[in-house]
């Protein structure tokens, strides 16, 4: 698997070429080319706003034009949000690094460009691109600064290798509660609520006892939510003894 390159075009900005080595880092990319950056390179300000992702800029190529930085490339997306009077496919980020894995299975290279932050990729840059990538912003604002689109696309990266289920419960040093905890915490309950007169009229109370169950069941209750409610019932019940020994 070779993964894709971020080929930054022209950026203006130390701090915002940081800003994508750092976005690239978090999601496992680390090769950046720099393409003749406004204010040199090195930049101590990238350095200071990559915080720990200090290696993506060590390695990262240096090119005084695009043709160079692309010369090994085999495929290659162009960033924008601007429309084009080119003919070219236009993918989702999602699609795009879905074709980028395919293409590095297979040992080919993939480029990914963005454009200097005030005005983007021009034509003349977007032109020798086989795709264009296109993120679904507000119409009205549709300007994404260069860490954020980095940070869109590693995302996007990284998400697809990854094996990471859409959901999952943090369960907070405890476990689910068993069925027979469940069932044990209904029965409480449910004496509870008999001394109480809950069950009336008697000709309801088969039908109120089983939404009370089919409630429990689908709560999906931990082993301490049941000890609290156990706890709270408990409580409950010590208080009306005290104040029935008082009047």
């Amino acid at each position: 698997m070779i993964p894709p390159v971020l080929i930054l075009v022209r950026p203006q900005m130390g701090e915002n070429i940081g800003a994508a080595a750092r976005a690239m880092l978090n999601f496992g990319l680390d090769r950046m080319r720099i393409v003749a950056p406004r204010d040199g390179w090195p930049n101590p300000k990238a350095n200071a706003m990559a915080s720990g992702a200090g290696r993506v800029l060590d390695h990262a190529g240096l090119f005084p034009d695009l043709g160079q930085a692309i010369a090994d490339c085999d495929f290659v997306f162009a960033t924008t949000a601007r429309s084009r009077e080119l003919v070219k496919p236009v993918v989702t980020p999602e699609r795009a690094m879905e074709m980028a894995r395919a293409m590095g299975a297979e040992g080919k290279r993939v480029g990914i460009l963005f454009g200097p932050e005030r005005a983007g990729l021009e034509n003349e840059d977007v032109a020798p691109a086989n795709a264009i990538i296109t993120v679904p912003v507000n119409p009205d604002f549709a300007s994404l600064n260069l860490g954020q689109s980095a940070l869109l696309l590693a995302y996007e990266w990284g998400r697809q290798k990854a094996e990471v289920a859409p959901e999952v419960m943090v369960m907070g040093r405890t476990d689910f509660a068993t069925r027979e905890e469940v069932e044990k915490l209904g029965d409480h309950f449910e004496e509870r609520l008999e001394a109480a007169g809950f069950f009336f009229p008697p000709t309801k109370a088969a039908g109120m006892r089983l939404n009370l169950r089919n409630m429990w069941g689908r709560l999906g209750l931990t082993r301490a939510e049941v000890q609290t409610f156990h706890g709270m019932l408990r409580q409950i019940a010590y208080k009306l003894r005290q104040q029935g020994e008082g009047e």
